[in-house]
């Protein structure tokens, strides 16, 4: 962890695993290993951006733009 960018990811998936777990991170791991971990075993989910919830129709081009 020798840049800024790093060390934020590592705070936040530390802020994140204390969060759903109630414990320090395991040590020696990583700000990515860490969300990795926490990541593994959630369900894949579809994803269809043209239906976000967040984009408004205007924003929407291509095929599905209709």
């Amino acid at each position: 962890m020798t840049d800024g960018r790093d060390q934020r990811v590592y705070r936040e998936a530390s802020a994140l695993w204390i969060a759903l777990y109630g414990d320090p991170p395991p040590a020696r791991m990583d700000g990515l290993a860490l969300l990795e971990a926490i990541t593994a075993n959630l369900p894949e989910m579809e994803y269809n951006r043209r239906r976000s919830p967040h984009l408004r129709p205007a924003n929407i081009t291509g095929d599905g733009a209709r």
